[in-house]
């Protein structure tokens, strides 16, 4: 097939010889099961990266938050608020776990509406009041022994959510807050990276990742009881003992250690990848006669969205980039609107509807070249 009918694909692993040979040296090193130094350099590595204390890494981002979820004791007597405008696996877990979901709106760049979290928690803190007798404890500390209340924020295509204000909120009603930075890896915001605030952050490595590590995840955490704890549920819950003894049944998470070596070497190369991202965002806005959903300072530009008209502009898009081989997607579907969760609470849900009708998320491929801009411009027309 000619460079000219490729597919060009939305944003495809960007991996080469540094990956092949990190790679061939953990196969050499003889450690190939889910454990050895690379895993435990890359867990340092993140760690640094987010501004944490401690990481785990994991199978997936998935597989992250449900060790979130094991930790904190998330079922059915629990209220998980999340962002209706993000992917299914920020929420997946809870469900699994038999959690009440409510679902909360965006704002203007996509992220969540911190007003109407605000009316969300209040919402939810008389509800409490009228149930328990009483009002929610807002001490931090109380929080995660009495709360019953997890807020989810999520970094919507690489670009943080208002940790500040989100973190603010949970204090004053007793929630507990962890941040889905799955798309966000390298971004920050207000200075802080993504992944640093609340109890714990989650990161993901699937295959069309900023940095990737074919499929991986993380938790990056500052507290060390929940990294031990999180690392020994994922090895199935193994005590210390010269046989197999469990009290508790664990989980099968750990991310393999030649996995692990892939991810050091996409973070060595971290710094230049964000910058072809910036590049590829600047090539839309010079190019693009149109809006694009605006990302804050610090964004990663995992994902360039934008923004048509009308839903039949955005089908029209889609259709001519298909045409023309290239992979171009709308942007998540939101939470409320999923027939799974057409029972759940939202507060809004207008603006996540109209990106969804509107919204495109456009080729941002790492290794994007001239050539495919040339044929992208053509369908942009």
């Amino acid at each position: 097939m000619s460079n000219t009918n490729k597919r060009i694909f939305l944003s495809p692993p960007f991996v080469g010889a540094a990956e092949r040979a990190a790679v061939r040296g953990a196969f050499d090193s003889g450690y190939v099961a889910p454990c050895g130094p690379q895993v435990d350099e890359f867990e340092h590595r993140l760690a640094k990266l987010a501004g944490r204390k401690y990481a785990v890494a994991v199978s997936s981002g998935t597989a992250a938050i449900d060790l979130l979820m094991a930790e904190l004791g998330v079922d059915e007597t629990w209220t998980v608020v999340a962002p209706t405008l993000t992917f299914v696996a920020t929420v997946g877990p809870a469900f699994h776990r038999g959690a009440k979901l409510v679902f909360v709106d965006s704002d203007a760049t996509g992220n969540i509406d911190v007003s109407l979290l605000e009316e969300a928690l209040e919402s939810l803190r008389v509800k409490l009041r009228s149930s328990r007798g009483r009002a929610t404890l807002s001490d931090s500390k109380s929080a995660l022994k009495d709360s019953k209340i997890l807020v989810v924020g999520v970094d919507l295509y690489g670009d943080c959510c208002d940790y500040g204000a989100i973190a603010k909120l949970c204090r004053k009603f007793g929630a507990v807050f962890v941040t889905d930075a799955a798309e966000a890896v390298g971004a920050t915001r207000d200075g802080r990276p993504a992944g640093s605030a609340g109890l714990a952050g989650v990161y993901s490595f699937n295959g069309n990742k900023i940095v990737t590590t074919s499929g991986g995840g993380a938790i990056v955490t500052d507290d060390c009881g929940l990294a031990e704890r999180a690392k020994k549920r994922s090895q199935q819950s193994r005590e210390k003992c010269a046989w197999y003894e469990h009290k508790e049944v664990g989980y099968n998470y750990r991310l393999s250690n030649i996995l692990a070596a892939i991810g050091l070497a996409q973070l060595d190369r971290l710094p230049a990848i964000l910058k072809k991202r910036k590049a590829n965002y600047d090539w839309y806005a010079r190019n693009f006669k149109g809006d694009l959903l605006a990302p804050t300072l610090g964004a990663n530009h995992w994902l360039t969205v934008a923004v048509l008209s009308s839903c039949r502009e955005r089908d029209k898009l889609l259709r001519r980039f298909e045409a023309a081989n290239i992979e171009a997607r709308p942007v998540w579907k939101p939470l409320h609107l999923q027939p799974i969760f057409a029972k759940c609470r939202v507060f809004g849900g207008e603006v996540a509807k109209a990106l969804f009708e509107r919204g495109v998320c456009l080729p941002s491929g790492t290794g994007l070249k001239c050539g495919d801009f040339a044929r992208i411009a053509r369908c942009l027309k």
